[in-house]
């Protein structure tokens, strides 16, 4: 049995970054865990005030997309 590819599309509101190359891994739920670091990473290195207010990685292999990891971060005001 063939080892998965998967590729990890960033999405940051309407502006697309295709992953060309791709990863192979084990299983989906390798992919899964892949995608959450690789959200978390990205978001970290957001300026919140320059950004769309979502970020997300899309995952697809070699036949479509597979799943959607997002991220969204906003502003709160303290009542205090």
């Amino acid at each position: 049995m063939p080892v998965p590819h998967y590729y990890f599309d960033i999405r940051d509101g309407q502006t697309l970054s295709v992953d060309e190359e791709g990863l192979t891994l084990a299983n989906q739920r390798a992919a899964e865990i892949e995608a959450a670091l690789s959200l978390a990473d990205t978001a970290k290195d957001l300026v919140p005030s320059a950004s769309s207010g979502s970020l997300a990685i899309e995952v697809r292999d070699d036949d479509g997309p597979i799943f959607r990891a997002a991220f969204l971060f906003g502003t709160a005001r303290s009542n205090g």
